[in-house]
This record gives structure tokens, sequence and C-alpha cells, in this order.
């Protein structure tokens, strides 16, 4: 890509994807007009070109204490300066500085948020895998599971709440310790009901898990938050702390797809096996992609595995784009919303269900499979 396009991709994505982050949206523009910048996203292997990786790479060094200048900007380090005429000078201090680092966060990492807040969905969706396959103990499975945060929905805090104000809990008690999700419920709240299933077996694969325990990797997951978003920080936190104590597997392999029957073989008799993605299938191409579906439904059939699936509905939806959207809330845009389907071994095949939408973070969730969270 030419500067003059580099210029254009960091405006474009502070202008339309920074609308709730003022900081960011500065500072794509403040980078669109800094040499250095553009040359570390000329520098980038193509796939790797993304402006949200740039962002992450410097709030990483914020977070580190290595870029002082920046700091007093950003809400997550204890700044609470608007972005002015100094952004710019602080931003080429960090580049000068810190460039080695930042190029090689471009060349060679990802964007790995894990957001825990989709567990407003995923709870819904393990009551209707118990539901449709009449199993109680789950084996889940994360597919692409980053640090394996999703697999502890069931000991956070969650709690639904309707337009009228009603308020319905899933979960452990809110007790300031635990991680706490909070979700928007659209349309009417079902009646209180006890859980019809439990994870008795938790287990995530990934190309390059990260490991809680390592300071380094736990501040990059930070670091994919963006800054003003005090209550992202504050789950993660709880939701590390938590996952630490709970029994799971982290498998780090080159070929996840490959590694699903293994750890399907290995599972004691008795269980229902339950595959979960969200937001991992837009990040395969074409081959991949038609690889994991081929792969899903021989093993729905051999093996009576269940597939979550929480994606744009273009990846999640293979027969029909989904039940319509419901009216979102203001300022919601429908551009992101995730649709979550269910695969599993039907009576005449592999049979697939629209469970519902939820906003790709969770701040909402419209459900119209079953009876809503059981």
């Amino acid at each position: 890509m030419t500067h003059p396009e580099l210029m254009e991709l960091l405006r474009r994505f502070g202008r339309e994807e920074c609308t709730h982050e003022p900081l960011y949206a500065a500072l794509c523009g403040v980078a669109a007009g800094d040499e250095r910048a553009l040359a570390l996203l000329a520098e980038a292997p193509p796939e790797q070109r993304k402006v949200n990786l740039l962002l992450a790479a410097l709030h990483e060094r914020v977070l580190a204490g290595a870029a002082p200048e920046l700091a007093a900007y950003y809400r997550s380090a204890g700044g609470g300066r608007d972005p002015d005429d100094g952004l710019a000078a602080a931003l080429s201090a960090c580049l000068v500085r810190e460039g080695a680092v930042l190029l090689q966060r471009l060349r060679h990492g990802a964007t790995q948020t894990n957001e825990i807040a989709r567990g407003a969905a995923i709870w819904p969706a393990l009551g209707d895998v118990a539901r449709v396959t009449g199993a109680r103990d789950l084996a889940l499975l994360d597919f692409g599971c980053s640090a394996g945060l999703n697999l502890g929905v069931d000991h956070y805090a969650l709690r639904y709440r309707d337009a009228q104000g009603a308020c319905h809990e899933r979960g452990p008690a809110v007790d300031g310790r635990r991680a706490e999700i909070e979700s928007l419920w659209l349309g009417p709240l079902p009646p209180p009901q006890a859980a019809g299933w439990r994870i008795v077996s938790r287990h995530g694969l990934d190309p390059a898990p990260v490991d809680l325990a390592d300071a380094g990797r736990l501040r990059w997951l930070q670091a994919c938050l963006w800054p003003h978003d005090a209550a992202r920080r504050e789950r993660l936190a709880h939701a590390a702390a938590q996952l630490r104590s709970l029994p799971l597997t982290l498998t780090r392999s080159d070929d996840c797809i490959a590694a699903i029957e293994p750890w399907l073989r290995s599972l004691p008799a008795g269980v229902q096996p339950v595959l979960l993605t969200s937001w991992v299938l837009y990040y395969l191409c074409a081959a991949e992609l038609a690889r994991l579906r081929a792969t899903m439904d021989g093993l729905c059939r051999s093996h009576g595995l269940a597939w979550i699936c929480g994606e744009l509905p273009a990846l999640s939806a293979r027969e029909g784009g989904g039940p319509p959207l419901p009216d979102l809330p203001a300022g919601e845009s429908a551009a992101s919303a995730t649709l979550w389907t269910l695969r599993w071994a039907g009576a005449s095949g592999v049979a697939e269900r629209a469970l519902g939408w939820s906003h790709p973070h969770g701040r909402w969730v419209a459900w119209c499979a079953a009876a809503g969270p059981g």
C-alpha cells in the first residue's frame, strides 16, 4: 500500500470504528500524518496491516510503562488528559523509542480480546444444547480460545435486564470478586429457572494460547481493550483470576481443526461434547473454513458433537440468513450484530438452528430459541 492509501486506512478507521473512543479517533488522525507510523504499517505483512493491531501495540507500550508521554492520555494507565496539540509529539516520541518493539507486534502479533461478555449469549446457547440433546453434562471445547476465558462462563455472574429494568440473574451471585456480565435482553424475560446443564470438562485450542500467569501475555490482552472501557478491564482482571483456579486445559496446535477429533476421543462416556467458536471463523481463509465445516459435520454424525457458532450471519448460518434482527437500542449498529447458531446430529442428519442475536461484546442479546437464558 502507498502512504496515501495507508493515511486513508488510518483516517477511515478513526472515523468509522472509533466513535466511542475519542483518544483512538484522534490517534488515527495524528498517525495518518506521521511518517514513522506510516512506515511501520508499510513494513508489516499485508495480512498484518491492521489499524487495531497498531493501536493495541501502542497501548501495550503504555501499559508496560515504556511510553510515559502517551500515558497521560490513557485512562487505562491513570491518565486523564484529553487529546490535544501535544498528542502528535507524544506519539512521535513513542515511535522513535519503541519502534522496534512495535514493528515486531505488527509483524507477528494478533489482537486477542477473548471478550467474556459474550457469555451473555453463550449461556443460553449452552441451555439450548442441553435441550436439543437431552444431555446435562457438557464437555466444552473453545476453538481459537486465546486465554480460554469463555470456558469459565458458568462461574461469572450474569445479569440480564429488559427494557423495563427487570433483572434476571444467572450463574453465581455477585460478590465483588467474580467477573460480572450485564446485558440488555431484547424482549420479555422468561421466568427464573434452574440451569439444565453443567460443564464437566473444559478445553481450549489455539495456535498461540495465552498463559494468564505470564504478566506480559496478560498485559497484551489488556492492551487489546480500548483505553476508556473500565468495565471491560475489570471483567478481564476478575475473569483471569477466576480462571486460574478452574480445572481446564489449553492446547497449542498449529492445526486446531485436526486437534478436535483427538479431544473427542479423550472424553469420558456420558458427556455431551460441545465446540464453541465466537468471532473465529472471520479469521479463517475460505479453504480452512470449508475444511472446518466439513470436519464438524462429520464429527456431528460420528461423535454426536454439537457446534455453537457466534459470527457475522454470512459465516454463522449455513441454512439461511437467520431470523430478522430485532429493533436495536439507540446508538447500536446492526453491521456487526452476531448471529448464534447451533448444529448437531438430529434424527435425520445434521440439523441447524438459529438461536439468537447479540452485540459482538454482549451488550445486548435477542434470543429466539427455546425459552431464553435457561
